[in-house]
């Protein structure tokens, strides 16, 4: 007779990383990312849709600001492999997430939209705000992050002068 004995699944996976180096990473971790990397996109669409009712232009904003020099230039594009073989090029990573235009009279207004589902800003990210409300590149940016009511989720924008003005 013989007895099985229920193998133990492996915890960590082996991943080829960009440089072409093998990282370990714990199969538990790499199933959040995936979660919330779905759930950013899915609030992202939210987003979108909220502000093209209220009257906005949306567009998925494609620079990003180097703060060095102050230059604004193309954001780098990211292979994400999710196979040896396969992947997908990422061309939507710049900072922030969206552009958005409303008529305003005989002007346009013009604002950035960063999508953040917990509303925080990293000190980077609010360092580059900053810098961009000096350059008027936009005439204001809005964080928009999530908020629960009564089992429905609303959308709540926030104006990153107020994220700004408590950074140390």
């Amino acid at each position: 007779m013989e007895l099985k004995v229920s193998e133990k699944e492996v915890e960590y996976k082996p991943v080829v990383l960009d440089d072409g180096t093998v990282k370990l990473k714990k199969k538990s971790k790499i199933n959040t990312g995936k979660h919330s990397k779905a759930k950013g996109g899915i609030f992202e669409l939210r987003v979108r849709k909220d502000l093209e009712e209220k009257g906005w232009i949306v567009d998925k904003w494609s620079n990003n600001l180097d703060l060095e020099n102050g230059n604004i230039h193309p954001a780098k594009r990211r292979f994400a492999r999710f196979n040896a073989s396969m992947g997908v090029m990422t061309i939507g990573t710049g900072f922030p997430d969206f552009i958005a235009f409303q008529k305003r009279g005989d002007n346009y207004k013009i604002i950035g939209v960063e999508v953040k589902i917990n509303g925080k800003l990293s000190r980077e990210e609010k360092e580059k705000c900053k810098a961009y409300l000096e350059k008027e590149t936009f005439s204001e940016i809005l964080v928009a992050h999530k908020v629960k009511e009564k089992n429905r989720v609303r959308v709540e924008y926030v104006d990153v002068l107020e994220l700004v003005d408590r950074m140390r």
